[in-house]
């Protein structure tokens, strides 16, 4: 009942962050790094262990599926320079530099245990990124670098913690050769059973006719497939990205409900998993704090200077990317400016994957593993609550904020296709129709609040016949709607997932408030047509009912107001 209690409490304290974070504009992230600290700080928290193995195959499937779920094939082929360069090539130098500071500022710690301090250290978190970086304004060409580089920086870095790991359980040289090899192994390995699971997934949703249904087998598969990659040595982070993306493919063959409900559930629970990790962490954290023989703040000021090498390793590189790409025409994976080198530099805030990969270092480490998850924890705390804080200001006070007008231009861009699509497919319904009826339609369409408010009785047969008039414009107009959604799909792999995620959704909503309206009618309808036989409504009941009616059928009418042109133009 204990741990229970611990677990609501941990829960009720995220969603109080949130509220908090949007009350007063503060990134949540960091309200949880803040929540963690005065957790690990406070005495007398309660005690809980965790075995220090079940940490990776609980809370990292869900957020590495929500970092898969929001990326394309057509985005890793624009974006294969940026992963290159970001995800896997600054992950490995930032894990090896630490490293090498960190040995040399605690020579007794040994190389291999600095390795694994340096490979939990160096992946930024995307979800951070995403939560901290684009509500300040940040360019959409710069956020979306920032989230390639979390896409596989995860598989890295976990490669080269367990690496270290063997190495100082003796089962493994540190040999470059050897992790290299390990690397190529475990990720080809990984990429081809992410695409078999995330195929035979796709399968088996589309198979399935709930809504429910369809959400909970993307629940299952990204620990499905974590845990069969890790059981053949393969890289779990890789696998279940590639599933992800894999599943993410198939979008086109699911509702507007399945979407809408998918992007819910799964904000939701990336909320909810973050949240339940950095608050059980943090008391397992405040745990060893109390319960170590090491001097607290000398391991707090080895932390602080970690955070620096940390950031000047990434503005260094970020540097040298911008200076390489002065001289080259393609500068798509490379900052424009200093400026954006200064922007993606302090945007690189560690979060929930350091932490897990600090507490799972072996206990039989010791003294070493206190020190060495004290040190970690400190490097989450500068890397995250500073930059999150003051990123706003410093978006500001460099005018990077006001370069990002590119992804209006595709989210315009997009939404014509979607309109062409839509109008296109409302011209073949009218030259497939009779004449008379395309006129009809529109008229029905124009008078529809007027035909409400004269109607003088609830008639069985008046409504029959206006539910076929109306079930009429609803079929042209969702035809409609289906292309244009159907037009955005085919586009997803030729513009920013962000930009594809909004129209769409604004898509799918339309759809679903389509579905629902038209549900919602037949059962009102249906209603007012028994009342009618059974107890001959007065004509004020009836009105009532017609008025109440009439309102549910308003933001239909102005939702597709732009569209009511368009068939006006069809009688010319």
């Amino acid at each position: 009942m204990e741990y229970l209690i611990i677990l609501v409490v941990i829960l009720l304290a995220t969603a109080l962050m949130v509220g908090v974070g949007d009350r007063f504009n503060l990134p949540w992230p960091v309200l949880l790094t803040l929540l963690a600290t005065l957790i690990i700080v406070v005495p007398g928290m309660p005690s809980l262990e965790i075995e220090p193995e079940i940490l990776l195959p609980i809370f990292l499937p869900p957020l590495l599926w929500a970092i898969g779920h929001r990326t394309s094939w057509g985005s890793l082929r624009r974006e294969w320079r940026s992963i290159l360069m970001y995800s896997i090539a600054l992950t490995a130098v930032s894990a090896f530099v630490v490293a090498g500071f960190t040995w040399a500022l605690i020579p007794s710690m040994g190389f291999a245990v600095a390795l694994a301090v340096g490979a939990a250290i160096a992946p930024p978190d995307p979800v951070a990124v995403e939560a901290v970086a684009e509500p300040v304004g940040i360019p959409r060409r710069i956020v979306s670098k920032l989230q390639t580089e979390g896409i596989f920086n995860d598989a890295v870095s976990l490669v080269l913690f367990q690496a270290a790991i063997l190495a100082v359980e003796g089962e493994r040289d540190l040999a470059a050769g050897v992790v290299i090899s390990s690397f190529i192994f475990s990720a080809v390995v990984a990429v081809l059973l992410g695409l078999a699971v995330g195929w035979i997934g796709s399968k088996v949703r589309r198979m399935m006719h709930d809504t429910v249904a369809r959400s909970t087998v993307t629940l299952v598969i990204p620990f499905a497939v974590y845990i069969l990659a890790e059981e053949l040595h393969a890289s779990g982070v890789i696998a279940v990205v590639i599933a992800a993306i894999q599943v993410g493919s198939s979008v086109g063959d699911l509702t507007a409900e399945d979407r809408l409900t998918d992007n819910a559930f799964w904000r939701v629970l990336e909320l909810m998993v973050t949240g339940l990790a950095f608050g059980l962490i943090g008391l397992q954290a405040g745990e060893i704090v109390y319960h170590t023989e090491i001097d607290l703040w000398a391991t707090v000021g080895a932390g602080v200077l970690i955070s620096v090498v940390t950031i000047l390793t990434r503005l260094i590189w970020m540097s040298l990317i911008w200076l390489i790409g002065r001289f080259r025409k393609d500068k798509l994976a490379t900052p424009h400016s200093f400026a954006e080198v200064l922007v993606m530099t302090w945007s690189g805030m560690r979060g929930l994957v350091t932490l897990v990969l600090a507490l799972t270092l072996p206990l039989s480490l010791g003294e070493l593993r206190a020190e060495a998850i004290i040190m970690v924890v400190t490097v989450l705390f500068f890397t995250m609550v500073f930059p999150g804080l003051t990123l706003p200001t410093l978006v500001k006070v460099l005018g990077v904020g006001v370069q990002g007008n590119h992804a209006e231009a595709e989210e315009k861009e997009l939404l014509a296709i979607a309109q062409k699509a839509s109008l296109l497919a409302l011209k073949e319904s009218a030259a497939s129709s009779d004449p008379e009826e395309v006129e009809r339609v529109q008229k029905l369409l124009e008078q529809i609040s007027t035909r409400y408010k004269k109607m003088q009785e609830a008639d069985t047969q008046a409504i029959e016949l206006r539910n076929e008039k109306l079930e009429k414009i609803n079929r042209v107009r969702r035809r409609s709607l289906l292309a244009a959604q159907s037009a955005v799909i085919d586009q997803r792999n030729y513009y920013e997932y962000e930009t594809v995620h909004k129209v769409l959704n604004q898509l799918d909503m339309m759809i679903q408030l389509e579905e629902g309206r038209d549900a919602g009618m037949t059962m009102n309808m249906s209603r007012v047509a028994l009342d009618a036989t059974k107890s001959q409504p007065t004509l004020k009941e009836t009105m009532t009912e017609e008025q109440n009616l009439l309102t549910k059928q308003m933001d239909i009418v102005t939702a597709q107001k732009s569209l009511d042109g368009e068939y006006s133009s069809l009688r010319a």
